[in-house]
């Protein structure tokens, strides 16, 4: 004596991709995770006030979501890429006025030795994934 058992399975892919893919589901939570690990990374390696404008979203829906990461910081660009050495002079009064040790000092022209590259948005995904 033999026992058959008969067995039918059907998928409905619209669930399946709104379980998925939609906003709550679990390919979106699971990004949104990862992307708050990077944001909160990008935050403590950036320098200075630059950490205020640290901002994300996920953007798509179904198989294209994106998740995006920025700095809305005007000066983003200058420390992500570094600046070359250059001149710096005055442009609305006769001379350039800053202090160094507690002292004033006023110059007609400076010669900055330029910043290095601090690309700390990859670095923070770097170490956050």
């Amino acid at each position: 004596m033999s026992i058959n058992i008969v067995g039918e399975v059907r998928l409905n892919r619209s669930r399946i991709e709104r379980l998925l893919r939609l906003p709550g589901g679990l390919v979106h939570r699971n990004l949104s995770r990862r992307m708050q690990r990077v944001e909160d990374a990008a935050r403590r390696l950036a320098p200075g006030s630059m950490a205020r404008g640290i901002e994300s979203e996920i953007q798509g829906q179904g198989r294209d979501l994106i998740g995006i990461i920025r700095s809305t910081h005007p000066a983003t660009i200058f420390v992500v890429k570094g600046t070359r050495p250059h001149v710096i002079r005055p442009v609305r009064a006769q001379a350039l006025r800053f202090t160094v040790g507690g002292r004033v000092v006023y110059a007609t022209v400076v010669n900055h030795p330029g910043t290095r590259a601090n690309n700390f948005l990859a670095e923070a995904l770097r170490s956050a994934l």
